[in-house]
């Protein structure tokens, strides 16, 4: 069943502003897990592991300092975790169109900032380009 002249305006016209804010999101800063705090945390969380088997081990034999470590065995984890899921703050995408000239050093600073999908999809398109 076609769609009638005002439900096809309407339609167009929500288009039409969906296209005029789809810039808005692409430019948005992204904030993207960083590598090095997810192998930072996950260390961390085994530390924590650690000491809260050693403070459950040695906890029934000296009572307090073995549920003190324990505890900061299992503070040390959660520390861990939380330190692992969060977002860097320095790891904002590049805005399209920033860095137009195309030389060594907008390349480097981009790639840097970008997800590791961003780069793969970068060198590919440079593969294909025959770069």
């Amino acid at each position: 069943m076609p769609l009638s002249e005002q439900e096809q305006r309407l339609l167009d016209e929500m288009e039409r502003h969906l296209m005029s804010n789809d810039t808005d999101v692409v430019t948005a800063p992204s904030r993207a897990l960083s590598y090095r705090n997810i192998v930072l945390g996950s260390i961390l969380v085994l530390a924590g592991l650690g000491a809260l088997v050693v403070g459950v081990s040695i906890g029934f034999n000296t009572g307090f300092l073995g549920i003190a470590i324990g505890v900061l065995g299992f503070l040390l984890m959660v520390g861990g975790v939380i330190f692992a899921v969060t977002p860097t703050r320095g790891s904002v995408a590049a805005a399209p169109g920033a860095g137009a000239s195309g030389g060594a050093k907008p390349r480097a600073a981009r790639a840097s900032g970008s997800t590791f999908m961003d780069r793969m999809n970068e060198r590919w398109d440079r593969r294909n380009e025959g770069q």
